[in-house]
């Protein structure tokens, strides 16, 4: 069973602002920093938006980091089929699990709302569930981070 995040990341900037800082790479690279990557690698080709980054896994518990290391790296890729709408993946490459979801941009009053639905899967016995719930948490820290960025790009 999957662990849901939903996450809405509100501006007070048009849906077409919003999704053209998305596309902007100094904007992936801005977040990529203010998250704390160890290093990243931003690219960005017509619809497909593929970030890699680097993690320390500094305090979390002995369980998740023998199974996942001092450092984590997490693929995301965003598949995006109009400009406001765009299928999202992040994998950890060679590790268990995966998250799978969306991202939505959609007019909020005088403004819009990113929202982002992610469904996080760790098939590990035991703990499983557990990491699941530290990769909602390590996510949903990140997520509130890019919104920081995003609030002082666009005002």
């Amino acid at each position: 069973m999957a662990t849901r995040l939903t996450y809405d990341m509100p501006y007070s900037a048009s849906p077409d602002e919003v999704s053209a800082m998305l596309d902007d790479q100094g904007f992936r690279e801005a977040v990529c920093e203010r998250q704390g990557a160890t290093r990243h690698d931003v690219s960005i080709d017509g619809d497909e938006v593929r970030i890699e980054f680097g993690r320390k896994t500094k305090g979390l518990p002995g369980y998740a980091t023998k199974i996942v290391g001092d450092e984590v790296t997490i693929v995301q890729t965003e598949t995006w089929t109009s400009a406001t709408h765009a299928d999202v993946t992040l994998v950890i490459p060679g590790k268990p699990g995966e998250v799978s979801g969306t991202l939505d941009i959609e007019p909020d009053g005088d403004g819009a709302v990113e929202r982002i639905v992610l469904d996080i899967t760790v098939k590990v016995p035991m703990v499983g569930g557990k990491i699941e719930g530290l990769l909602k948490d390590m996510l949903r820290d990140g997520l509130r981070k890019e919104h920081e960025v995003g609030k002082e790009r666009l005002g």
